[in-house]
């Protein structure tokens, strides 16, 4: 390959193409998810999002020597099928981190649950796991962390006494062999485990949890709180169990413009680093990423103490909006599947907290330093 006249094969999705990628030759924008065989014929690279499976019945006979996921996770690239044909791959991980982490710290102010003073249990600590672990040590809560493949990690515990935390985070990715699997590693021995009053956030990947057996349980009346953001058989979920959560959004957890944008922009590092492409990377401010903008300055509208630091929050990302959506959604007279894509594809703008600052004395010291530590200051 050489830098000029690439033809580049992306999903429509993916944020910021031209900017990355335009000066290499020419874009054309898929839909990822019907994205079949025949457009990859004159394909040098292909750019993919979560949504589309790459492998042999994609890829054989066409000329893509690069695939890059801008995404965190990588189940739906046949890797070992790709290295045998000598394609270079790369995802994305850590780049949509933070996002998911404050999409957690805002679905429980939107809930009225005080992180303060509750025990947190992480159940998988990579890239997003790991940031929302190392926040909760800076802001002193407890935390248990269930990583089969991190036994060393400091709050290392089994799965049984994570689940049995005040706040339950899921952000495995999934694993559908090898030693520790991770498909329906939650299935409905382990969501007895969950106590009255917790809070379930499930933001990884829908098929850790067993959907059947969470329907089963919250039908039957169990009383812990659900924030579901995957789900199984994404996009055609299960609007039965959509009725039944507290709150339920389209898999967006990581769609800040922030983790979108660096999640192009690490595949185009990619691009240079496997020596594919030697032109330099575009500047971050042509792409507007972090630190091009001015921080928006914002007042509480509600008294001191956690109403105030949750009430912050919330101006900036409220999920409760996206389940608004997503319900209305299942009313319509689109199909399920239809209308779930076309709420990502559409997804409006939304900023991580470092965009913004606290005006004035609105907020005590301690909340503060709390909200600080999240990238609100």
């Amino acid at each position: 390959m050489t830098d000029s006249g690439l033809t580049i094969v992306a999903d429509e999705n993916i944020p910021a193409l031209e900017e990355y990628f335009g000066d290499l030759g020419e874009i054309q924008r898929v839909n990822g998810r019907s994205l079949g065989r025949e457009q990859l014929l004159r394909a040098d690279i292909l750019l993919v999002r979560s949504v589309t499976t790459v492998d042999e019945s994609l890829l054989a006979g066409t000329p893509v020597r690069f695939v890059g996921s801008c995404t965190i996770g990588t189940d739906h690239l046949d890797t070992a099928w790709l290295e045998r044909q000598d394609i270079t791959w790369s995802a994305a991980p850590g780049c949509n981190a933070n996002s998911v982490v404050e999409y957690v710290f805002c679905a429980l102010a939107s809930l009225g649950a005080d992180w303060r003073g509750r025990s947190f249990g992480i159940v998988g600590c990579g890239n997003v796991g790991g940031l929302l672990q190392r926040r909760l040590r800076e802001l002193g809560i407890p935390c248990a962390v269930y990583d089969p493949w991190l036994p060393d990690n400091p709050d290392a515990a089994d799965l049984q006494r994570v689940l049995q935390q005040d706040v339950i985070c899921l952000h495995a990715p999934l694993v559908k062999g090898g030693p520790h699997p991770s498909l329906h590693m939650i299935g409905a021995e382990q969501l007895a485990h969950i106590k009255d009053g917790a809070v379930l956030i499930s933001a990884g990947r829908g098929a850790v949890i067993d959907n059947a057996a969470l329907l089963e349980l919250l039908r039957k009346g169990k009383h812990f709180t659900t924030v579901l953001d995957v789900w199984e058989n994404e996009p055609d979920i299960d609007t039965a169990l959509l009725e039944l959560v507290d709150i339920g959004t389209p898999h967006i957890a990581g769609y800040s413009l922030d983790g979108k944008l660096s999640g192009t922009r690490m595949i185009r590092e990619a691009l240079e680093n496997a020596q594919i492409v030697s032109a330099p990377l575009p500047s971050e401010e042509r792409a507007g990423e972090k630190g091009s903008r001015g921080k928006t300055r914002l007042v509480p509208g509600a008294p001191g103490g956690f109403a105030a630091m949750a009430d912050l929050l919330l101006q900036i990302y409220d999920p409760r909006n996206d389940d608004r959506r997503l319900r209305n959604a299942v009313a319509g007279e689109i199909p399920m599947a239809q209308s779930f894509d076309r709420l990502r594809r559409d997804y409006p703008q939304r900023l991580e907290f470092c965009h913004f600052s606290i005006a004035g004395n609105a907020l005590d010291a301690a909340g503060r330093r709390q909200l600080a530590i999240l990238g609100l200051d």
